[in-house]
């Protein structure tokens, strides 16, 4: 938990701060958009924090987010297809591409870095081929202002897309810390090898994590595709696996693996939204973005490997 508290602390500060130099930050409208994009990031970042604890890695999310958004936009503008059956195709599909990814990695032993990086190009170029290389979108969302509407809209004020978050991260809180399929989690994080010679079936759990990683990026891709409204797919979401990965990271998951919290995963995703709210509010350059991003992963990285080696020197004195 040390970690999750320094997190937290950061957080409250830099709101502090934000909200001192510029008070548009605790605006009504600057809240809802900053929860809205939360609850987005949030519910794919603890996808990824699950592969993370298993000693893995994602880089395919962004890719498969063009995918079902160029996919869910053909279905429902084109084919006319009903709202629930569409969603759920597009959910199904991305679920799917999980269990490829755990099949490749657990049966076939290829790397997680390669397998996701294959699938990072192999995704954006086949969204980009369905689309024909144009820009898709919903319009004014004929026929289906239902679904529009529940993923753009709020509920008493708090955007769906944090509410839907909040759920998630219950469930999530549940399987991760308080049943055994999360203990085995841990365990196959920490030591792959002693996690087998104990009785896991480490490639199920392993597979297991790509394939909730999938359905979760399915679902945060849906409520992302509408908060877009537009999705080119050369560009929809670009680097986004890199937030959930920073998220992740500075939630106390630690890139070996065998640790990390549902709650330091979704304190990490509030901390780049503000982070990237403050270079808007702030005026610095968007360009400066990613270099923000890649700062604050480094930070997080370091600040792993100096509390392990911390541990380690308390171990051996």
């Amino acid at each position: 938990m040390r970690k999750e508290l320094g997190t937290f602390v950061l957080l409250v500060v830099l709101c502090i701060v934000l909200a001192i130099l510029n008070p548009v930050f605790i605006d009504a409208a600057n809240l809802q958009n900053l929860a809205r994009l939360i609850g987005i990031y949030g519910i794919f970042s603890i996808g990824l924090g699950l592969v993370i604890i298993t000693g893995g890695i994602d880089l395919s999310v962004g890719s498969v987010f063009a995918l079902l958004g160029v996919l869910l936009s053909i279905f429902l503008v084109e084919w006319h297809l009903p709202a629930a059956i569409a969603v759920l195709a597009v959910v199904a599909v991305t679920t799917f591409l999980g269990l490829i990814n755990g099949f490749l990695i657990t049966k076939v032993k290829i790397q997680p870095f390669i397998v996701t990086l294959c699938g990072l190009l192999f995704y954006r170029g086949l969204a980009r081929f369905v689309a024909g290389d144009e820009t898709k979108g919903f319009g004014a969302a004929t026929g289906f202002e239902t679904l529009q509407s529940m993923a753009t809209g709020s509920v008493v004020g708090i955007p769906t897309p944090f509410i839907i978050l909040i759920f998630i991260s219950l469930i999530m809180w549940v399987v991760l810390h308080r049943s055994v399929y999360g203990r085995y989690l841990f365990a196959v994080g920490r030591n792959e090898m002693a996690a087998r010679y104990s009785g896991i079936n480490s490639d199920l759990i392993i597979a297991s994590a790509y394939i909730l990683c999938g359905l979760l990026a399915g679902v945060a891709g849906v409520l992302l595709a509408f908060y877009t409204n537009s999705i080119s797919p050369s560009s929809h979401g670009n680097f986004y696996e890199l937030y959930g990965i920073a998220a992740a990271v500075l939630g106390g998951c630690s890139l070996r693996g065998g640790e990390g919290s549902i709650i330091g995963i979704l304190i990490g995703t509030a901390l780049l939204q503000v982070l990237q709210n403050l270079v808007n509010l702030l005026g610095i350059p968007s360009s400066l973005n990613f270099a923000v991003m890649g700062a604050v992963i480094l930070i997080g990285v370091l600040a792993d490997q100096l509390l392990r080696q911390r541990q380690a020197a308390k171990v051996v004195k």
